[in-house]
Parts: structure tokens; C-alpha cells; sequence
């Protein structure tokens, strides 16, 4: 039962996503529209990644001795410099794990 929700949920999400994308005429929106939805994954993204940063399992804000923050502030630099999303997420990763593992 619970996977028969699960594929049913993730049907119905897929189909939600997917009937914006095929149904909208490109032609409807003007240049500047477009230009704005070019951002918004970029502008969704630290939404759904700083809370899980920042914040622990009762929602308040970790300390700033938290592997995680240090893992974020590895990727954030890494990213910045390296612009390569791997290599960013990989670098977040292996310091994450080398405060959890080592200290």
C-alpha cells in the first residue's frame, strides 16, 4: 500500500510539472517574462538547501560548530571558484564527512 501511494504521488506530481511544460505556448510570455523564469531555479534552490543547513530536526538554528555549516561554506567557495556543480557538491561532501569521520 505504501508504494502504490508513493508511485500515485509521484505520478500526480509528474503530471502537475509536466502539463505546465507542454501545455503553455512559449510565444505567450514576453522577452522580460522569460528572462525573470530563468532565475527560478536558481532562486529556489537555497530556499530548499539553507533550512536543512541551518536548521535541526525541532527547526532551530544549529551552532555554529554544526559539520554542516562547514560543509556548505567548502562547497559555497569550491563553487564559486570552480563554477562546476560536481565538483562543488563532491567537495561539500567529502568535508562534510572528513568533520563527521575525523574530529
Amino acid at each position: 500500500m505504501t508504494w502504490t501511494s508513493i508511485f500515485i504521488a509521484g505520478f500526480i506530481t509528474y503530471l502537475t510539472r509536466m502539463g505546465m511544460i507542454i501545455l503553455i505556448d512559449k510565444d505567450v510570455f514576453n522577452e522580460n517574462f522569460r528572462k525573470i523564469l530563468n532565475y527560478v531555479p536558481s532562486v529556489v534552490f537555497p530556499s530548499i538547501i539553507f533550512p536543512g543547513v541551518l536548521l535541526n530536526d525541532y527547526g532551530t538554528l544549529v551552532a555554529i560548530t554544526d559539520p554542516k555549516i562547514y560543509g556548505a561554506l567548502t562547497a559555497i567557495i569550491i563553487g564559486f571558484f570552480s563554477r562546476n556543480v560536481i565538483i562543488t557538491i563532491a567537495s561539500g561532501l567529502a568535508s562534510y564527512w572528513f568533520i563527521i569521520f575525523v574530529f
